[in-house]
């Protein structure tokens, strides 16, 4: 640092600072070199605040204050107290033995050691302890009051005073309080005495002091602490924001500690949900059992038994999936829950895709010269499943080994609550499996659309038809849903979803066939599957029933019974020989 005072323009120079900021310009300027103290103008105005005090240490004995010569500083108001010069001339260094700043400042000042008391070893260097303070300079130590030791004595005796009338308050009322049980030992010094406004009265703990317009400065509305914010003393300028991990008491007068939720089982709603998953998953597996112990029956073997075992099973573990939301999360559940829940339902509606798939391909073969008949088989709907399966395990590989679902604790979005979440890793992969995921339902959903005015004999279109439209309607409501719910109840909207969806298609795909296997077990035979009907059409041509087997024709659908007119097929072989070997 060096400073340009030798610049003949600068006359005037305004100084702000305290004690400290003299002391250390002292320094530089008594550390600067000959040459620049003889050019620099000693005849400078200097300005000064009433906090700058010449001060110097010990160490700058040998300096002077002629380089401040012609300063002006506003002056303090002093008054030296009675009897306050003789004081300082009978301090000695060993009145208080406990005061380490009088020891430190005697050996400053005085450039010597004190010796411990009864320190015998003494030397030249030693202080006597008889030193006076009026033999030091004045720019060392000041024998007349100062305006900083005047301010510092005014303030002593001020807090002396408010204690000893705070004191004697409670001495006179001390029997009158102590009847009421009133606690002293939370109230502070500062506590007391303060103006009570011309207007109104003090405003509470809870609220803040708002200034009225146009009125006087003493008069102001009391106006509650917002949501989050607290005061815990009367009159409070302004409210104080509580911790992120508190919350503001009903009263707004405290901060108290938010609690840690998450959708447990135990809770009400966490009960329902898991009652309503295990019943679904064991009427499920009850279904599945059916079509097992019926499994050479008909109706059974004319709905691709593959692709119904399948189904089956990707739905138990849907529901199973729905499981795994609840509860506290943790680092497993939170890795695995929503690729489960994405890839276990792909596999669910692919198979679905895949039936509807087959039944259409298999009436548009049958058309005079169709080059599809080729393509109706297991080997089509197996390939359906398998790939659209593995795109969304493609996607959900790429979510987990980049930016994989952790265990979270949401404090921001409840507010007297910290939600025990999973965080999603990334929101983007997050919606793009449920993309995906709607892309399949929506192409089943077109398909079996179309396919519904399909002769009666094939009609599971239909019941595919609804089964995914009301699969569609509840994921399309889940998103703005999902997005406008906090805390837990976004993990309850998803899990009445996968249970919702789920169920739809169990209810609508399986439940005409279980009342037929199970209650009209007549209409599950052969004969009743060849069963003319006449065609709103064409006349429909009996077949000769020996050319008939159990399940023929019947893809994915509903027993009832088969026809085919002139003009769609001859009936020169069995059907089945070269059409339908790979579908049943």
């Amino acid at each position: 640092m060096r400073l340009s005072f030798n610049d003949t323009k600068a006359r005037t120079f305004i100084f702000y600072g305290e004690s400290r900021t003299i002391i250390t310009l002292n320094y530089f300027v008594f550390l600067a070199d000959q040459g620049y103290k003889e050019n620099m103008s000693w005849r400078k105005v200097w300005i000064m605040t009433a906090q700058v005090d010449f001060a110097f240490t010990g160490l700058q004995q040998a300096s002077d204050l002629r380089f401040f010569q012609g300063a002006l500083s506003f002056r303090i108001h002093v008054k030296e107290p009675l009897g306050f010069h003789n004081f300082l001339k009978e301090i000695k260094p060993y009145w208080e033995p406990r005061d380490g700043y009088l020891k430190e400042f005697w050996e400053q000042a005085f450039a010597c050691t004190l010796p411990a008391l009864g320190d015998p070893e003494k030397d030249d260097a030693s202080c006597t302890g008889e030193e006076c303070l009026d033999s030091l300079p004045g720019h060392v130590f000041e024998m007349s009051m100062t305006g900083h030791s005047y301010s510092i004595y005014n303030a002593v005796y001020a807090t002396a005073h408010a204690l000893h009338a705070m004191h004697s308050s409670m001495s006179k009322y001390r029997e009158i309080l102590w009847s009421k049980r009133f606690e002293f030992h939370h109230l502070h010094p500062w506590q007391q005495g303060w103006p009570i406004s011309v207007c109104n009265d003090f405003c509470r703990p809870g609220s803040w002091k708002k200034r009225k317009e146009g009125e006087k400065f003493c008069c102001y509305d009391c106006v509650p602490c917002p949501e989050g914010k607290i005061s815990g003393q009367k009159d409070m300028v302004d409210c104080i924001k509580c911790p992120e991990d508190q919350h503001s008491s009903k009263d707004k007068d405290g901060c108290i500690s938010k609690v840690i939720t998450f959708l447990s089982f135990e809770e009400p709603l966490g009960t329902g949900l898991a009652i309503l998953a295990v019943s679904c998953f064991l009427i499920t597996a009850f279904v599945l059992g059916i079509f097992i112990k019926n499994k050479d029956t008909p109706i059974v073997k004319a709905n691709n038994q593959d692709l119904t075992y399948a189904l089956l099973i990707s739905l138990l573990l849907c529901f199973l999936c729905s499981l795994l939301f609840l509860g506290k999360p943790s680092t497993v559940t939170c890795f695995i829950r929503q690729s489960a829940f994405g890839i276990v339902f792909s596999v669910a509606v692919s198979c679905v895709l895949a039936k509807t798939i087959t039944v259409v391909l298999a009436f548009m073969a049958t058309q005079p010269g169709s080059g599809l008949r080729k393509w109706v088989g297991k080997r089509l709907s197996n390939s359906i499943v398998l790939s659209c399966s593995l795109v969304q395990a493609g996607i959900c590989m790429v979510w987990l080994s980049t930016t994989p679902p952790f265990p979270d604790l949401d404090i921001h979005s409840m507010t007297n609550e910290i939600v025990a979440e999973c965080n999603e890793g990334s929101v983007v992969m997050f919606y793009i499996v449920l993309g995906y995921l709607g892309l399949l339902s929506l192409i089943s959903l077109i398909v079996a659309f179309f396919a519904r005015k399909l002769p009666n004999s094939f009609n599971e279109a239909k019941f595919i038809t609804f089964s995914m439209l009301i699969f569609c309607s509840v994921w399309m409501s889940f998103v703005p849903t999902y997005l406008s719910t906090k805390g837990k109840y976004m993990v309850a909207v998803e899990i009445f979803s996968i249970l919702a969806s789920s169920a739809a298609l169990l209810a609508w795909i399986f439940s005409i066939k279980c009342y037929i296997i199970l209650l009209r077990p007549d209409l599950n035979s052969r004969d009743q599957m060849i069963r003319r009907k006449k065609s709103l059409k064409d006349e429909p041509v009996p077949v000769p029933h020996e050319w008939y087997q159990s399940g023929d024709l019947l893809i994915g659908g509903i027993a009832s019974q088969v026809m085919y007119t002139l003009h769609t097929l001859p009936f020169d072989k069995h059907p089945s020989d070269d059409l339908f070997n790979d579908t049943v």
